[in-house]
């Protein structure tokens, strides 16, 4: 009794590779495409949104005015912030030698401005930060100022 060896009969190559590697894939319908297309678009207004009113929240900028060197172990520096008057910054204040390497550090607290106390309404401020250097100082500048979180 012999068995008939079914290996030797060919099956269509159309169908062997369906089988292997599975069917031939289906189009997107035309409904689907449209499905996509407003989701991106959904999207991109969601992310336009989010990104205006991150925007919008009140930023702060800084001026350097000026500095001078007390003695070898105290700058000050003087600058300008504008905020919002309501609204509560920190700056982080630098003093630099002659290589511009930091020489003194300091984060300095900016509360909330009377709206009468300038011109503009009170957002802009003249301050002035004493800082202790390690070595004499050449220089000193505002290296970066942000609005605290009132919500912490």
């Amino acid at each position: 009794m012999t068995s008939e060896d079914l290996s030797a009969t060919q099956v269509p190559a159309s169908n062997s590779l369906a089988n292997r590697y599975g069917g031939q894939k289906r189009a997107m319908t035309r409904k689907t495409k449209r499905n996509i297309v407003i989701a991106a678009l959904v999207l991109g207004i969601a992310f336009a949104a989010y990104v205006a009113t991150g925007s919008a929240q009140a930023p702060v900028t800084f001026k350097d005015i000026g500095y001078s060197t007390v003695d070898d172990t105290q700058a000050e520096v003087d600058y300008q912030v504008t905020k919002y008057p309501g609204a509560t910054a920190k700056c982080a204040i630098k003093a630099l030698d002659s290589k511009f390497a930091v020489v003194g550090w300091k984060v300095v607290e900016i509360g909330p401005n009377d709206p009468q106390d300038d011109p503009d309404g009170g957002s802009t401020t003249m301050q002035r930060t004493a800082l202790r250097t390690e070595s004499p100082a050449v220089s000193g500048v505002v290296d970066n100022c942000w609005i605290v979180d009132s919500g912490k």
